[in-house]
């Protein structure tokens, strides 16, 4: 499989958002699913709306994260050959992803609007399984305006919305990373499908399943590649521990 990132750039939105739809075939796509799901119990956290995997490790309490290489199915088909040859992680600082946030929501299941912060490199590309689901973009700006109750009946409504259809894959960098929030609402259907509200319209592979305008959500989970800025060797952390 080859892309062109350009070629999959969301126009509509700020710098800078790319989406490819068939980014993983269905059995690439089976064997991730397989590989999830039948993860040890252990590896879950189950949290208030969601449950989800964290790979190598969870991050410290300094946001540090203990060096240990990715699992080879979180590696291959996606960092490489697809990240490497797309370039997507070539100006971060390890060149590479080296953590990876495995989230499952189920219908009606989501996340409030939030940043990544500084912890990591201000890149995320995320591939999408199972099901597809609405991504909501909310200007940092608008949303304090709203805090402050200039909102229309404090009603927090988005900027921009992205379709995340199973397989596809999405990059998110610079200004879409710091200027904006993101969220999924907590749903189990996402209306108000058309091609004035859907950012990425243009670029998604089932046009036809959204011209209804609505979306019957299914279990979708989402794998979020980032790069962790600060990275600790196990040995030097069990001697800063030692210190204390």
């Amino acid at each position: 499989m080859e892309f062109n990132l350009e070629a999959a750039r969301i126009t509509s939105l700020p710098e800078d958002a790319f989406y490819i739809a068939d980014f993983i075939t269905e059995d690439e796509e089976e064997l991730l699913l397989h590989k999830i799901t039948t993860a040890p119990l252990p590896r879950w956290t189950q949290l208030s709306h969601r449950r989800l995997q964290t790979w190598p490790s969870a991050l410290t309490k300094s946001n540090t994260l203990i060096a240990s290489p990715l699992p080879s199915w979180l590696v291959s088909p996606i960092i490489a050959p697809r990240f490497d040859s797309l370039g997507i992680f070539t100006d971060a600082p390890h060149g590479s992803p080296n953590h990876v946030l495995i989230n499952e929501y189920r219908p009606g299941q989501g996340i409030m609007p939030h940043e990544d912060g500084a912890t990591y490199y201000p890149l995320v590309a995320t591939v999408s399984l199972g099901a597809s689901i609405v991504l909501d973009l909310y200007s940092k700006d608008q949303s304090s305006s709203e805090a402050n109750g200039d909102g229309a009946a404090g009603v927090r409504q988005p900027q921009y919305r992205i379709m995340q259809e199973r397989r596809s894959l999405l990059v998110t960098r610079r200004k879409i990373y710091t200027d904006f929030l993101h969220g999924i609402a907590d749903v189990n259907s996402d209306e108000g499908l058309s091609p004035d509200m859907i950012s990425n319209w243009d670029l998604l592979r089932e046009k036809d399943r959204y011209q209804c305008g609505r979306y019957d959500r299914g279990t979708r989970i989402s794998l979020t590649y980032r790069d962790v800025l600060k990275v600790s060797k196990l040995g030097n952390t069990m001697k800063f521990l030692g210190a204390q």
